[in-house]
């Protein structure tokens, strides 16, 4: 074999051991705080978070912006909060 061979099939080696080892403990492994996935879903179905995305006036994201800055767990909280208030009132609205 050429040296250039020999040298791949290094390269290939190492490169196989680096795919097949776990990740370091400092890449969010062992992070303090951070549930796993199995965890979340048997602890608590109903509190799962979903994404959801929505156009809304920029005038109207700087006012959520300003508001959930001095809120503890940030935008999602509050708009959590005014549609619980909203869909509440529209429900009790609709009532005969």
């Amino acid at each position: 074999m050429k040296k250039t061979d020999l040298y791949k099939n290094l390269a290939k080696k190492v490169d196989g051991k680096m795919k097949a080892a776990l990740p370091p403990q400092r890449f969010a492994q062992g992070a303090v705080g951070v549930a796993k996935k199995t965890d979340k879903s048997t602890s608590d179905p109903a509190g799962r978070l979903v994404a959801v995305s929505c156009r809304l006036p920029a005038e109207l994201v700087n006012r959520l912006r300003e508001r959930a800055a001095g809120q503890e767990g940030g935008i999602s909280v509050l708009i959590a909060q005014a549609l619980n208030l909203w869909l509440e009132s529209a429900a009790g609205s609709k009532a005969p």
